[in-house]
């Protein structure tokens, strides 16, 4: 079946969320949080805004990406593939959807960042060009778990 990219248009809100929750559900608990009701209020705005990105299988949505620009960069705030989808390939090929955009709007490069202990998620940046440029706590302070830095030069 084909895959189709593109912006999220506002009816996807809630697809997008069920994406992000059933990916990152796993992820948090690892870091000894979880996700409460409410952890994705924001996805319908940041879908109004442009900057979230869907993969859709069938019009289903199979993928979503967040992203932000930041200076002349790409930042991927979260990337998300349906549980029934991972190991797929689908990650590398949202990942290489989101260079394109990043090319297309004249940016020099994408950054993101992952929990240290992630091992498969860093592994999978680093299969796609992203390169290690710093650790340190999360910003946020909900956890104490070290974040890896990474960042892919375009």
């Amino acid at each position: 079946m084909a895959l189709t990219f593109r912006k999220a248009v506002p009816p996807e809100g809630g697809d997008a969320d069920r994406v992000l929750r059933a990916a990152f559900t796993p992820y948090i608990r690892k870091l000894g949080r979880e996700l409460t009701a409410d952890y994705y209020a924001w996805v319908g705005a940041a879908v109004e805004r442009g900057d979230v990105f869907v993969a859709l299988e069938a019009s289903q949505v199979v993928g979503v990406a967040v992203t932000e620009r930041r200076d002349d960069g790409l930042y991927i705030d979260r990337l998300a593939v349906d549980p029934a989808r991972q190991g797929s390939g689908l990650g590398s090929w949202l990942l290489a959807r989101l260079e394109e955009v990043a090319h297309s709007g004249g940016l020099s490069g994408m950054s993101l960042e992952t929990a240290e202990m992630m091992d498969h998620l860093v592994r999978l940046y680093r299969w796609n060009g992203f390169e290690i440029v710093g650790r340190g706590p999360p910003a946020h302070g909900k956890d104490a778990h070290m974040r890896v830095h990474m960042a892919k030069a375009l």
